[in-house]
């Protein structure tokens, strides 16, 4: 009897839709405090999962779901870095 290997699902902070692990980006928080995204699902610190799209990442940070879930108050700027890295990759 062959297993079948089960896909880790997470909920999308901002559309709040369950979805495949490797279709959402991690947003990290670092102990040192510093956001980023993260590619490879590797990086240390407290992660965040949200839709690769200008509109999931959008309303994740204006309603303020991403900084309830990375349990730390969020700059203003942080929409705008992360948009920035979005479109970089």
């Amino acid at each position: 009897m062959l297993k079948v290997k089960k896909i880790p699902q997470r909920k999308c902070v901002g559309c709040e839709e369950m979805k495949d692990k490797k279709l959402l980006l991690r947003v990290v928080r670092s102990p040192e405090g510093e956001l980023s995204l993260d590619k490879t699902g590797k990086k240390n610190g407290r992660g965040a999962y949200v839709c690769p799209t200008k509109e999931c990442i959008t309303k994740a940070v204006k309603e303020k779901r991403l900084e309830y879930a990375l349990k730390t108050p969020l700059e203003a700027d942080v929409l705008q870095r992360l948009l920035e890295e979005l479109e970089n990759d």
